[in-house]
């Protein structure tokens, strides 16, 4: 067993808080659509911001081509097979949310705490890389899980399921938090080398995607607002349809 994997374990408890706390947080108040985006566009920049100034400046150090090129296309064919996978849960999700609003929200839970369960994977075997590493990554997808935790739960509520209900589906999640720490944590935070540019190179893949997956997907479900509410044109042009950030902020 990994010596550091009760620190990576202790450490990994905090976005498992916060995701279990954005999920208590939206089950009583939850967050309007336009206020969650603006959150949801601030924790992706956050973890996007983590990959590219501590794991791509590592994979860049330890400079193995071949990990590199193996890493970042098992990352990319994970996902995308873990999307192909999980598109008849989503589906089934989406009947959910139209159906009986009693009903444990099941395929919800499975389809984010698999991605969820990555996430923890990636905090664990981060701390291989050292331990500033693992720690901005962890503080990073606290940040994303805190947000994802209230936005699943919003969702959830917005569809009449109960408090008890949301809160014990987001705990569920957070566990799937837990579990990818402790395997990660337990079986590759101890590589070194080779093995280490593969993982580092799979997080490199697989953290952008989830973001996206995750978060700036549903941020972009927000409405456009009406054209009367924007300001003139040589204020706005920045924010075109081609920048849907910026509408997402307010700013046009």
């Amino acid at each position: 067993m990994n010596p550091d994997l009760p620190r990576i374990l202790t450490l990994t408890a905090i976005p498992v808080f916060a995701t279990i706390l954005g999920g208590v947080l939206a089950a009583y108040r939850p967050p309007g659509e336009r206020l969650q985006s603006l959150f949801q566009h601030l924790a992706a920049g956050v973890v996007l911001a983590a990959v590219a100034g501590e794991i791509l400046p590592e994979v860049d150090r330890l400079h193995d081509s071949k990990a590199l090129i193996l890493g970042f296309s098992a990352g990319v064919a994970l996902l995308l097979a873990l999307e192909q996978f999980l598109g008849g849960l989503r589906r089934e999700a989406e009947g959910q949310s139209r159906g009986a609003v009693s009903a444990f929200p099941t395929a919800l839970v499975v389809i984010v705490g698999a991605d969820v369960f990555i996430d923890g994977l990636l905090i664990g075997s981060s701390f291989g890389a050292g331990e500033r590493v693992g720690l901005l990554l962890t503080l990073a997808l606290t940040v994303e899980l805190l947000f994802l935790g209230l936005g699943t739960a919003a969702v959830m509520v917005r569809n009449g399921v109960g408090r008890a209900t949301v809160v014990a589906a987001v705990s569920l999640i957070a566990l799937g938090l837990a579990a990818g720490a402790l395997v990660g944590g337990g079986l590759l935070a101890g590589l070194r080398g080779f093995w280490l540019e593969l993982v580092l190179s799979f997080g490199a893949a697989a953290l952008p995607y989830l973001v996206v997956e995750e978060l700036l997907t549903e941020a972009h479900r927000v409405g456009e607002p009406p054209r009367s509410r924007r300001p003139s044109s040589s204020v706005s042009w920045p924010c075109t349809r081609s920048r849907p950030s910026c509408l997402k902020l307010g700013f046009v």
